[in-house]
Formats: C-alpha cells, structure tokens, sequence
C-alpha cells in the first residue's frame, strides 16, 4: 500500500551545483537508451547484476533514503505499519529463509515435529541476549507468537497463522524450549515463520516495542521518528558477533527523484523499496558515483482478473486472455531483460516447489475459446497508474500481445494516491506487483485460496484447496513438493491471475558500498560496508 506523508526529518541537503536527474532532458535520456552518448562516442553500460564484494572497512555510517511513511509508522515488527528497513537490523526470527529459499537457523537452532505434523519442538540458541542486556528465552519467542495471532492487534501474519496456532498451546518447558501444539498437521510450519512480521521481541513488550526497538539484531536503536530520520548503532554483543558498519541513518525522501537525485549527488549510499524504472537505471549506472544492484526475481507483476466480475467469471474467457498473449514479449518490452518469463505461475523460478509447468501462446485457440463463450471480439478496460513504472509498459506490451488473438484491450490510468484503495481488487482487471521472498505454502495460501482476504481475482477453486490441505499433512518432502506443484498447474490452467513476468529489482546504491545481499524483505546488515 502507498505510504502516506512524509516525516519531520529531512534528508541531506543535495547542493545546488549538483545536476539534477530531472534535468537529463530527452537528448540526454534517449542517449542512455539507445546506448550512446549524445556525441555516439560511448555506449551505456549493462546493468550490473550485484553489487561490489569484498573486504570492506571497519566502521563507518551508512547514509539510507526511503519512501516517506505515515505519522503512524511503528517499529512494533507484527504491525501492518512497520518501518520495514529498520526490522533485519533490530530483530531476528526464530528460523529465516536462505538464499536458496530454504527455512535456516536463525534464534532457533534447531527444530522438528511429531509424526503427524502437529507438535513442534523449537530448540533456541544459548546466551543471546536482548539490546538492553536481557537473556532471550522461550518465554519471549511463546509471547512474540501468541501476540501475533491476537486479533485485536491485526498483524498481517496473524492471517496466516491464527488458523493453525492455538494461543493456549504454545508452552516453554524449559527456558530453551519453545512447544507449539497446532490446530491441524501443518509440515510446512516453519516456513511460515520466516515472514517479517515474525521478529521475536521481548516479553510484555507490546506497549513499548513501537517506539524501543528493542531486539536481539546486529544494530540497536538511537533514534527513530515515525516517517523520518532514525539512527541505529551496532550492537557489539550481537549472538553473531558485532556488524561491519558504525550506524546506519535513514531518511525519508518524497518520490523516487529526489532519491535518485541524491544518490548522484552522494549525499545517501543506498535508495531502499524503490524499484528503480530501466531508463533511471541506466543513468544511476552511468555515473561516477552510483552503480545498481540486481535483486533477481524479487517482485512478480500479475494481471489478475477478477473472476466475479464479467467478463472473467467465464473460465473460457480466462483462458482465452492468458493464451492471447506472450510473456517472452511482456518481459522484453517492460523489463527490458531484467527479469524472465512467468508464464501465469507465481512461484519464483530456483525457489523450493517450483514447477516450470507452461501452456504455449496459442492466439488461434484463444479466438476459438472468446467465440465459444459468446465472446468474439472481446474489448476490455486494463486498469495501471504511475504507483509502479513498470504497470504501464506491462499493460501496453499485453495489449499489443493480445490483439493478435482479437481482443481490445484499453489501458485506463488510475491515480497513484487511490490506486489500492479505489482500483486494486475493485475494477475487472488492472496492473499490480507482489513481492517475493513468501515460502510457496503462505503465497499459495494467501493470494490464492477461497476466501483468502488477499485473494485478488476472488477465484475459488475447492480441487486447489483440497491440494493445499494435502500438502501440509504430507510429511513426505517429494510428495508434498509434487502437491504444491499440482496446485501452480490449476492456478495455470484455471485461475484468474496472468503473471507474466518476474521482475529484478533495480536497487540504486553507492560505488562505495560493499557486500549488500538481499533476500527475501531485507539485506545482510552484519556484512554490508563501505570501501576503505
């Protein structure tokens, strides 16, 4: 959702010798696209596909521009208004997602079920303690969950988890032991955990963990006003040992130029949740200050249909659009190679339970399909707006995909301000993005289940339930992959949601800026640094 006002604390003051980015001008922007300089001396340089590794120095502060957030933001990790890139810094999980996708080590070292996939036993590391000196126990990590799934707080998370967890049989035999006895077999639990809402925090610290921040994380809290400047410092006692930086400082910058703009400038080192568009990009690369960092496959772009509303209520109907069309085409127009093909499947490919399962563009069947549900020369509104850069290019680029088979497609742009609030799960079909990073059992349960809240295309399908309720009673890992495989081929074949493509995330940062690594919601901030 779009974040609101911006904060009292203003960003680093940007000299006014400095060249603006609003300031290229068409000659110096069509240069960088076509791939020359104005005088056809140099040609514009690939995107970088990581960023810089090495050894970097020990110490110093690493300068963070965000979007501006609400008055209301908090640093209470369960809430839906959480400052997100202060979370990885200041907490930890009990388990988190790898590299690879894969649920890892995080405050607990280790854990397994019972045969039946009901009783989880969490074993938690020994001598880690809190910012202000407290030990972590189970206790702590008891209350962090049962907050969560407390409907009176209305965490995000709490969706998800509220119903398989029973408040009353979460317990902590041992000060190191953590117990969760849930509702129904569920093998994939601890996945569910590695969601950001999930930071454990001490206990009875609901009142007060909005504004202390107090976690087990490689940084602590100096300063944070909501929507504004903040200041966190390292934590020497970190469990993991001490963080290469001093302190990180965020601030709040209204819209992605002005976030640009300083980055070029040097007054900030890393631009964060900005989605840098291709041609801003190419400029940031172009620079001698800054460089980009390729977050691969972190965001899928969705087309979702709403299936209770005509003409998408037809299945034939929705077939016929998803066939109409090319995501090869789609990607090579929006993203201009900075992403793949999603063939209508939103399971990131090299993630865990992915099947490259596909149906191949037939725009001759799409015809055939539109003309037997009554529907030859079906003409649609595509709904898009300037919330994301990429909405637009990908509508254009569907509907000049889609025209080969018949359709009309009329892209309508939506104001950025009322987008998700006026157009998203409201109009038949329109333009969004997801963030990756969500184990397949929570995205699959999540967007697409009957019934889900975040269920998008408000499809129902009870074979696809059934699937997933399967899954999580399966112990067997190969039989529940294949479950939760079958389950993409309806969402495929069946489902509302056109997903064509998935989408590197372009993340602006400086040249000095050494080892950033992000997965999932956040980067590594024990390995992140600066040159010497």
């Amino acid at each position: 959702m779009p974040r609101s006002r911006q904060g009292d604390g203003g960003p680093p003051a940007i000299a006014r010798r400095t060249a603006l980015l609003g300031g290229l001008g068409a000659v110096g922007a069509a240069a960088l696209l076509s791939g020359c300089s104005p005088g056809g001396r140099t040609a514009a340089p690939v995107l970088s596909r990581e960023a810089a590794s090495g050894t970097p120095a020990a110490g110093g502060v690493l300068r963070i521009a965000r979007p501006p957030a609400s008055q209301a933001e908090t640093l209470d990790p369960a809430s839906s208004l959480s400052a997100y890139e202060y979370l990885g810094a200041l907490y930890n999980r009990l388990v988190r997602m790898d590299a690879d996708g894969e649920t890892a080590p995080d405050l607990a070292e280790s854990w397994e079920s019972d045969d039946e996939g009901v009783r989880w036993t969490f074993r938690l590391r020994d001598g880690v303690r809190f910012h202000d000196g407290s030990r972590l126990t189970s206790a702590d990590a008891a209350y962090t969950l049962r907050r969560i799934v407390d409907p009176d707080l209305a965490s995000p998370q709490g969706t998800v988890l509220a119903p398989l967890v029973d408040p009353a049989k979460v317990t902590t035999p041992e000060p190191g032991v953590l117990v969760v006895e849930l509702k129904e077999p569920n093998f994939e639990f601890p996945a569910l955990l590695t969601n950001y809402n999930c930071y454990v925090v001490p206990e009875d610290s609901g009142d007060s963990i909005g504004s202390t921040g107090v976690g087990t994380g490689p940084f602590r809290l100096e300063s944070f006003a909501p929507g504004g400047r903040g200041r966190i410092v390292a934590y020497d006692d970190h469990w993991e040992g001490p963080p290469v930086l001093d302190a990180i400082e965020m601030y709040s910058m209204t819209d992605i130029q002005a976030r640009t703009n300083a980055l070029l400038a040097g007054q900030i080192d890393l631009i964060s949740q900005t989605n840098l568009d291709f041609a801003t990009a190419r400029v940031v690369e172009a620079s001698d200050r800054a460089t980009i960092a390729r977050s691969v496959n972190a965001q899928w772009y969705v087309l979702p249909m709403l299936t209770t509303a005509e003409p998408f209520t037809d299945p034939k109907v929705r077939k016929a659009m998803k066939l109409a069309y090319d995501p090869g085409h789609v990607v090579d127009v929006a993203l201009q190679g900075t992403g793949v093909p999603g063939n209508d499947n939103p399971v990131p490919p090299g993630t865990p339970y992915h099947t490259d399962y596909s149906v191949e563009r037939d725009p001759e069947r799409a015809r055939a399909l539109l003309k037997e549900a009554g529907a030859e020369g079906l003409e649609v509104d595509l709904y898009t707006s300037s919330y994301d850069p990429v909405f637009t290019p990908m509508a254009l680029a569907y509907r000049d995909s889609a025209a080969e088979a018949g359709i009309g497609v009329t892209v309508r742009n939506a104001s950025a301000d009322s987008y998700y609030t006026q157009i998203w799960m409201n109009k038949p079909l329109m333009a969004t993005y997801w963030y990756t990073g969500r184990p397949a059992d929570q995205l699959l349960n999540q967007v697409f289940r009957s019934g889900s809240s975040y269920n998008e295309t408000a499809w129902s399908n009870e074979d696809f339930d059934g699937l997933l309720d399967q899954a999580r009673r399966t112990r067997d890992p190969e039989r529940r992959m294949g479950l939760y495989q079958d389950a993409q081929r309806l969402v495929v074949d069946e489902g509302g949601a056109m997903t064509p493509m998935f989408a590197d995330r372009l993340v602006g940062l400086s040249r000095d800026v050494l080892n950033y690594r992000e997965t999932g919601f956040e980067f590594d901030y024990r390995s992140i640094g600066l040159r010497p």
